[in-house]
């Protein structure tokens, strides 16, 4: 009897496996899956005003203090500037210069995007589980003949949007607004794995 059931136990475990074959099991990674894409930032514009801004929501677990620290230590990595800091309200002021496309790169097919220049500041507002990053006073050093333009995301904005705006100024400003927010989307990520302790430079362990 024993004999028999074990038999029958092997037999169903084989036509199990075969019946599986060809998918892809829980553990398994699947080849044919997607990466997942890293969230864009989405531009906010009022009438004096534009910038960007999110509620990130973390582990609730994760208290302010811990948010605080990571933020802290991210931010310091990445040559921010910290202009202000105060755990106990939850908030961090940083500023920063970065010299953007330094490799022109084409987007949908279009012109280059030549090397250009950035300065911008970003808020972290904490509370324990989320925070809430704003990023503004946005500004665009862009290298022309006679020196650097200087024109801010605001004004960058209102000639994107304005129907009066020749196609190809409105196309060339808006190519550079949208390599901006690929640099403002990888960076947030990077914040979010750090924050949330799952980035490869806060795994302690070696």
């Amino acid at each position: 009897m024993k004999t028999l059931i074990l038999s029958f136990t092997l037999a169903l475990i084989v036509v199990t496996a075969h019946a599986q074959e060809g998918k892809v099991r829980a553990y398994e990674v699947d080849p044919n899956a997607k990466p997942k894409q890293v969230e864009t930032v989405k531009l906010q514009a009022d009438s004096n005003d534009a910038y960007y801004q999110k509620v990130v929501k973390l582990d609730s677990t994760i208290t302010l203090s811990s948010i605080y620290v990571r933020a802290l230590q991210f931010m310091a990595a990445k040559n921010f500037q910290q202009n202000y800091g105060y755990e106990e309200e939850g908030k961090l002021i940083f500023t920063t210069t970065q010299d953007l496309n330094v490799n022109q790169s084409y987007i949908n097919g279009d012109d280059a995007i030549g090397p250009y220049t950035i300065q911008f500041a970003i808020i972290l507002d904490m509370k324990n589980g989320r925070y809430r990053y704003t990023i503004h006073n946005v500004v665009f050093y862009i290298p022309t003949d006679n020196g650097n333009r200087r024109m801010s995301l605001y004004d960058l904005n209102q000639l994107i949007t304005n129907k009066d705006t020749k196609r190809g100024v409105k196309n060339a400003m808006s190519d550079m607004v949208r390599s901006f927010e690929r640099y403002l989307s990888t960076l947030t990520h990077e914040l979010y794995l750090e924050v949330e302790n799952k980035s490869a430079t806060s795994d302690s362990k070696f």
